[in-house]
């Protein structure tokens, strides 16, 4: 029997939004957690460089596995051996890694409602079985030690997001160390997607290896790095999984593009322009929540990073996704169904990204402003 797996309803948004924009209207893409900024400059400066001089082929780079595993030294007061640094097409396929090299199909794997929607799809796909648990205002979104603790029997595995798309919530680092005891004492297998690490507006995220040294890690250059078209990743395993998770990345995804390899190295480096992007994000975040009393919306989780807003917008629909074809379709604001991150209360939400440039934020304001209050949101 095939799988069956929901939908990307934020894809078929954006396709409309893109299908709009080539009939010459001017659209605002918010649907997408993607920087409107490009890589690096030296980064790209390098990879013209290679395209000048390199054949390329399949190879992974041990100087950017010595370099991400200098990161979690520097960063986070950890050792990890190069060697349990296996680098990806970027977090996506780290995801399918991480999931095959831990469990075997049937298994049950816990996560917060919201979340990523992938990581229901990826474990329905993989014939895991998504355990979605309910985290409203009162968790601030995100799952505990103590939600840990009430699944019964316990969860094979649980997959973490901090700071967490869609809701932009970070784990606090004491509640972090909860769940890696609980984790611990059940039997639970930890996977961390950490994607976006380095996008926090007050105290930095931490990774889950401090906690949990057994966690599988998954991590990108899409979001931070500004990277997302070069489609590099990696993750960081366990020694004891270094086996399995290479022979997986080998016969399901070769390597990453060497181009991206050579570029990443160096856009880790690239600190002083990284930065003014998160300075440009924090701006960006402002703005929206100076404007969600003009467009009537009281209720959104705290956004600790990521570059989101998640609202609720009961008040004006029980359908998200129909309510954000109609914003793209008379404003040409596009943006993200909540129903695609929690399909039992996300019709009552909506996911704006603020990772766009600064005058597109102003602009889609002014655009929904007016809008949102036609449609009752004083």
């Amino acid at each position: 029997m095939v799988a069956e797996i929901s939908p990307f309803h934020a894809i078929a948004i954006s396709r409309e939004a893109h299908a709009l924009e080539a009939q010459g209207r001017s659209i605002l893409h918010m649907e997408f957690g993607q920087p409107s900024t490009g890589a690096p400059a030296d980064a790209i400066a390098v990879a013209h460089q290679v395209l000048d001089n390199e054949a390329m082929g399949y190879w992974e780079s041990p100087a950017l596995k010595e370099r991400i595993a200098r990161h979690y030294a520097e960063k986070h007061g950890v050792a990890v051996d190069p060697e349990q640094i296996l680098l990806t097409c970027g977090a996506s396929p780290g995801l399918v890694l991480a999931l095959t090299s831990l469990f075997a199909p049937g298994a049950r794997v816990a996560t917060a409602r919201p979340g990523y929607v992938a990581y229901r799809n990826n474990l329905k796909a993989l014939y895991l079985e998504p355990v979605e648990v309910a985290c409203g205002p009162a968790e601030r979104y995100q799952i505990s030690a103590d939600a840990l603790a009430a699944i019964d029997p316990a969860p094979h595995g649980l997959i973490i997001a901090s700071p967490a798309n869609p809701t932009g919530t970070i784990i606090p680092a004491d509640e972090l160390a909860r769940i890696a005891q609980m984790c611990a004492e059940r039997g639970i297998r930890i996977i961390s997607d950490e994607i976006y690490h380095g996008l926090s507006y007050d105290e930095p995220a931490r990774s889950m290896l401090e906690f949990a040294p057994d966690a599988v890690i998954v991590n990108s250059f899409s979001k931070y790095y500004s990277m997302a078209g070069w489609r590099l990743g990696w993750i960081v395993v366990p020694p004891a999984l270094i086996d399995a998770a290479r022979a997986r990345m080998g016969n399901l995804f070769l390597t990453p593009p060497v181009l991206a390899q050579r570029a990443g190295l160096t856009a880790f480096d690239c600190t002083d322009e990284l930065e003014r992007h998160v300075d440009n994000y924090r701006h960006n975040r402002q703005m929206l929540l100076d404007a969600l009393p003009a467009l009537g919306l009281a209720s959104i989780a705290p956004p600790d990073g990521a570059f989101y807003i998640y609202a609720d917008i009961s008040h004006l629909t029980n359908d998200s996704l129909s309510f954000c074809q109609k914003l793209l379709r008379e404003t040409g604001v596009a943006t993200a169904p909540g129903v695609d991150f929690d399909p039992e209360d996300g019709h009552r939400f909506i996911r704006f990204s603020f990772a766009v440039s600064t005058d597109r934020v102003e602009d889609a304001i002014a655009r929904m402003v007016p809008w949102f209050q036609a449609q009752g949101g004083r």
